[in-house]
């Protein structure tokens, strides 16, 4: 019997060790990864500058005190607002702890300059931004938040990418607008470019924050830096995680300038956030993904991938409903159950992992290869013709 609190559904399997989008069980059987720690391992397993960056750290310093100033950190946050929308970035250690920044962030803005009633978030429905009580109650769904009374307050939710409900949601308590650009466990569900530009309009209009949680889209999966770049808009406030660390754990909040002035020495902080070792690890991240045409080649793997998923849900319509999603970050609504179809792909050797609405989730790391897609394609077509028969 295992000492691990039972949190999650294991499959019974391990893995003993990973090279590029392939993982190896105990017995050295191979198989495809199109899970990568849900869209963590950005650059795959154990990619040779990732390695040679943990090792040259390693030998150097691990952790230090935010106390003292951290070059590391220094240099990854300059990259960071360097290359995006922010000018300041604040380092923590996982999605769910950037999504909670986020949040301090926006109420004590409006705190600080004098508007102390305005501390409710909006949020969609279907959506997913973290574990910790806050996160979960921004979210809301009924699954997640049973048993964890009393309830998170502050939060409101709308239907998803519904523009009109979500004017009529705001209050004079309203703070900000949160939402993930494209939801994850909800469903890979892109929220269309016309409602990002009217949640910035209204925004602006109304006072309020716009926050894109980008922890599961951003870091280049679209193809795009960050996914809501294809909308032309700018946020207030971003957190990122999973994909800037490339299996390293690693998450931080993005900001402006002007939402930055509540956050004075003492108002937030992180033991662990910004290690020098992490650091290392995300400039590595960055040293790659940066390079000149990284993201082309994502855009371009990723318009092959859509022509063979399209390929194949014409051949296969009454398993395949849908093909969602964009860049390496898909997904596939089905008419059979997901989880009895993810254990089906297991015996073909493909990793991969669910969603909401029946959907299963493909998150190749960014490196793929074409070969490595008709891989996929393949096996997903042999699950295909076992539900064919």
């Amino acid at each position: 019997m295992s000492s691990i609190l039972g949190t999650y559904a294991r499959k019974n399997i391990s893995f003993s060790k990973g090279k590029g989008c392939y993982l190896y069980d105990l017995n050295g059987e191979e198989y495809l990864d199109f899970v990568s720690g849900i869209a963590v391992n950005s650059l795959g397993h154990c990619h040779e500058h990732l390695v040679k960056i943990i090792q040259e750290q390693s030998q150097k310093l691990w952790h230090v005190s935010n106390a003292f100033i951290i070059p590391e950190q220094e240099k990854l946050a300059k990259r960071l607002t360097d290359y995006t929308f922010a000018d300041f970035v604040c380092f923590q250690n996982s999605g769910t702890e950037a999504t909670e920044a986020s949040i301090k962030i926006a109420r004590k803005y409006f705190h600080t300059i004098g508007k102390p009633n305005k501390k409710r978030i909006i949020t969609f429905k279907g959506a997913f931004h973290g574990r910790t009580l806050a996160a979960l109650f921004a979210a809301n769904n009924p699954k997640h938040i049973e048993g964890f009374d009393p309830k998170v307050d502050g939060f409101d939710q709308v239907p998803f990418a519904d523009l009109e409900s979500l004017k009529k949601a705001i209050t004079n308590e309203t703070a900000g607008i949160m939402i993930e650009t494209i939801l994850g466990e909800g469903g890979i569900k892109e929220v269309p470019d016309y409602c990002l530009k009217g949640l910035r309009e209204l925004c602006d209009e109304k006072n309020l924050l716009l926050i894109l949680d980008e922890v599961q889209c951003g870091i280049g999966r679209t193809g795009d830096f960050f996914a809501f770049e294809k909308s032309g808009i700018v946020p207030d406030i971003v957190p990122i995680a999973k994909g800037i660390g490339g299996g390293f754990p690693l998450g931080a909040c993005l900001l402006t300038k002007k939402i930055s002035v509540g956050m004075t020495p003492g108002t937030h902080g992180s033991t662990f956030g910004g290690n020098p070792l992490a650091m290392a690890v995300g400039n590595g991240v960055l040293d790659i993904i940066l390079q000149d045409g990284f993201l082309d080649n994502v855009k371009k793997i990723s318009k092959y991938f859509d022509q063979e998923l399209i390929s194949l849900k014409k051949k296969y319509s009454k398993i395949i409903l849908e093909v969602r999603g964009r860049g390496l970050l898909k997904g596939l609504k089905l008419a059979v159950d997901n989880t009895k179809f993810i254990e089906t792909l297991m015996k073909y050797k493909m990793l991969v992992v669910k969603a909401e609405e029946q959907v299963i989730r493909l998150f190749p790391a960014l490196i793929v290869s074409k070969k490595e897609i008709n891989e996929a394609i393949s096996k997903i077509e042999q699950a295909c013709k076992e539900y064919n028969n």
